[in-house]
């Protein structure tokens, strides 16, 4: 690309930005290196791991990517047999903790694919020798005692022999005899052996070696001769220590060396891996999207947002090249816009190239250009004495030279710094060989001659930058397919400029200007008015899908409701199936009883039983048919006092005897009991249940569930999923058997079935309060309801 490209477009603060988002150092300078590639294949695997890498962010947040050092140069000296240092062995471990972290991270719970998941594929995890190093190093310059059992023997002989040479120093500096001659009563150490400050004077009454003096002479440091021995002997272990060291360090440099390939190889991935991450951070920092690229030449920018501009900021521009038209003639007001605008799609390009995520929103579009050209800006070159337009020109000459098929080519103000008449004639000639050379362009103007050049020239199309004159300010919104309006009576009116001044300024105009600026006056107001009206008919549409939608949800809510209704009376009747034939083989064998009686009054007593239980179950199963017939789904405006429904949830049919409030709760009589229901849980009956038979029926059921609940729950040993189903059937048969305070077992354990209950214990309409179970109910193993 090129450089002067790069440098007028700023893309240095966009890799300066970049690199802000990456934490390794390495990762850091292929940031700032990062340049564009016209090679499609490379720029669509460039986006597509940027793409990736957001995924990841999403799903689970970024890399663990603790630390990364480059350790290549200490991984090739183990390999050369040299040894590592305990600080070179600390930070191949650090890079060994980062990798296997990364690659747990990318392994697990995360849809990873394409480069990502080759990345970590491709990390070697070396946990032994992490752990290895990790246990024999405690710092830079510390080897743990448990390197080895020979350090760890020899360390504790050191401390010993410490220990009785201060035992021997101490007996010595505390001796009568020796008190006078000391300078001070304490234990020094010189050269690495225990000395003693002798008074210069007395050097002749203590035996010993001199092993230095104080800077005036007056103190002598000597060995006492009754040491020497001890201290011989310590400085054999502490020989014997280094040696250890040295043999510990260069076991674990062996180590390293025999996994070099991929630890070095860990580095590499680890950096790329950095450095795609930064991208995808960049990416949710700008709220970027991946353009979709394509090989017809189309650039379509979707509400692209200048990314070096504060996002509250900046207003969004579309911008369109390729399709339809091959240059964009732009025109507006100084300081409206025009130049962040050529900025914007130059960085857009250069961005998309470079494998970045670029601000703008969905449905953005992207071809890939060999080259991008830009003239932008002042350049006044003094030393080498050129005008700005010298200095313009000299470089469009070399645009021109360069540009063709594949190029993007960004002017601004092109043919200003001169007379406007030549000016906008060289501006027009310039335009003219650049789309028929097959260049993209994008040009900035104030010149009317070309807005008309743009009007009347096929693959040429006018843009404009909005303003607003009731507030003399610009809008930065840009408008494509119209010229922009001279401004400049409006504003002078504004500012105050009398209108016999400018309506003689008009008659120095030429009639053809006048009409021409008037005429896109008139083009302005249509289309504005026009946008207005397709707005509006894009509101009715959009609302009338609305409609059209909701519609849809409202068929299928009935066609789910009318399915569940379906599922449960198949259901039901398979119960019902299953229930009599277990009924018919109980009375296949009461009959195959009878005819093992003799006693005929016996046989027909128990013949007589027999007949009535099947007339009772012929009887229930009749009555609850019936029930299922008259069943239709509830309508909240049907639901009052007095109409009889059927509950779904338990399987009950009652009276309704409130009105439903804004949440649709109301109050069910089903049978002796007063129960609290819900609108979505309640379904109409067409006739009244007979009450007589159902409050029968609901006594015996109340009866039975007093008879045989219990007042506590175990569901110990069960999966969370089933304990719910358990604990919830429970609740409701312990509230109509009129309970009041029920225990629910859990277990202790890791309070998984504790704590996954609570949500039940909430949601459930019985339930009033919940408390921890007591110690004698059952401690933290427990937990207490109270119901209604």
């Amino acid at each position: 690309m090129n450089e002067r490209t790069l440098r007028v477009l700023e893309y240095d603060k966009v890799r300066e930005l970049l690199a802000e988002q990456a934490v390794s150092r390495a990762a850091k300078q292929l940031a700032k290196e990062l340049m564009p590639t016209s090679n499609p294949y490379d720029v669509r695997d460039n986006l597509s791991e940027t793409t990736e890498a957001v995924s990841v962010i999403i799903q689970k947040g970024t890399i663990p990517i603790g630390g990364i050092n480059d350790i290549v140069p200490l991984v090739l000296l183990a390999k050369k047999e040299g040894m590592l240092s305990p600080g070179d062995l600390l930070r191949i471990k650090q890079n060994l903790y980062t990798a296997r972290n990364i690659a747990n991270h990318l392994k697990t719970d995360v849809n990873v694919g394409g480069a990502i998941a080759d990345y970590a594929a491709g990390i070697t995890v070396c946990k032994a020798e992490e752990d290895e190093i990790d246990r024999c190093i405690i710092a830079e310059d510390q080897i743990a005692d448990s390197a080895s059992a020979q350090l760890r023997s020899i360390r504790k002989a050191i401390v010993r022999k410490n220990e009785e040479l201060r035992s021997k120093m101490n007996s010595i500096i505390q001796s009568r005899d020796n008190r006078d001659f000391l300078q001070d009563s304490i234990i020094t150490i010189r050269d690495g052996r225990y000395v003693i400050p002798v008074k210069q004077e007395h050097r002749a009454k203590v035996d010993g070696i001199v092993h230095d003096q104080s800077g005036k002479g007056a103190t002598l440091f000597i060995e006492p001769q009754a040491i020497v021995n001890l201290n011989n002997e310590l400085r054999e272990l502490q020989l014997e220590e280094q040696a250890e060291i040295v043999k510990i360090l260069e076991n674990l440099s062996a180590m390293v060396a025999a996994r070099s390939e991929g630890i070095i190889a860990n580095q590499d991935i680890l950096i790329k891996l950095d450095f795609a991450f930064a991208k995808a951070k960049l990416a949710l920092a700008m709220k970027a999207i991946e353009p979709e690229i394509n090989e017809d030449g189309v650039v379509i920018i979707k509400e692209g947002r200048h990314p070096l501009i504060d996002r509250k900021k900046v207003v969004p521009a579309n911008i369109s090249l390729g399709k339809s038209y091959d240059t964009l003639v732009i025109t507006g007001p100084n300081t409206g816009g025009k130049t962040v605008t050529l900025k914007n799609t130059g960085l857009m390009v250069l961005m998309t190239q470079s494998g970045l995520h670029i601000p703008a929103e969905i449905g953005t579009k992207m071809c890939i250009f060999e080259d991008v050209f830009a003239d932008i800006g002042d350049e006044q070159s003094i030393e080498q004495s050129l005008s700005t337009f010298s200095s313009h020109m000299k470089n469009i000459v070399s645009i021109v030279g360069s540009a063709g098929i594949g190029s993007l080519v960004l002017l601004d103000e092109l043919g200003a710094g001169t007379d406007p008449t030549e000016g906008a004639a060289l501006a027009i000639s310039i335009l003219d060989y650049l789309l028929g050379c097959g260049a993209k362009t994008l040009a900035t103007t104030h010149y009317t001659e070309l807005k008309k050049y743009a009007l009347t020239t096929p693959g040429v199309e006018n843009g404009c930058m909005e303003f607003d004159v009731e507030t003399l300010s610009p809008t930065y919104k840009l408008i494509t397919g119209m010229a922009g309006k001279s401004n400049a009576f409006e504003i002078s009116r504004k500012l105050g400029l009398s209108d016999s001044l400018i309506l003689e300024a008009k008659k120095l105009l030429e009639q053809g200007d006048i009409e021409f600026e008037d005429l896109i006056a008139q083009i302005t107001e249509d289309k504005k008015r026009a946008e207005e009206e397709l707005d509006e008919a894009a509101e009715m549409k959009a609302e009338m899908e609305k409609m059209k939608a909701d519609l849809e949800k409202q068929k299928e809510k009935f066609a789910a409701q009318k399915e569940k209704i379906i599922s449960r009376a198949k259901a039901e009747a398979r119960d019902m199936v299953k229930e009599m034939k277990e009924f018919s083989d109980s009375v296949f064998k009461e009959l195959r009883e009878l005819e093992k009686l003799s006693d005929p009054k016996a046989r027909n007593r128990k013949f007589e039983e027999v007949r009535r239980k099947v007339k009772g179950r012929s009887d229930l199963y009749a009555e609850e048919l019936s029930y299922k017939e008259n069943e239709r789904p509830a309508d909240a405006s049907e639901i009052r006092p007095g109409v009889f429904v059927y509950l779904v949830s338990i399987e009950q049919k009652g009276t309704v005897l409130t009105e439903p409030d804004s949440k649709g709760d109301l109050m069910v009589q089903v049978g002796l009991m007063k129960v609290g229901a819900n609108v979505k849980d309640l379904q109409l009956l067409d006739e009244a249940p007979d009450e007589k038979k159902i409050r029968s029926k609901h006594e015996a059921m109340y009866k039975s569930k007093t008879a045989t609940i219990s007042t506590s729950c175990d569901v110990r040993g069960n999966d969370l999923d089933s304990a719910k189903q358990l604990v919830d059937k429970y609740i409701d048969d312990a509230y109509m058997a009129g309970l009041k305070t029920v225990t629910i077992i859990h277990g202790k354990g890791e309070g998984i079935l504790r704590e996954g209950l609570r949500s039940l214990y909430k949601k459930n309409k019985h339930v009033e309060g919940v408390r921890a179970a007591m110690p004698n109910e059952g401690g933290a193993g427990a937990t207490v309801l109270l119901l209604k």
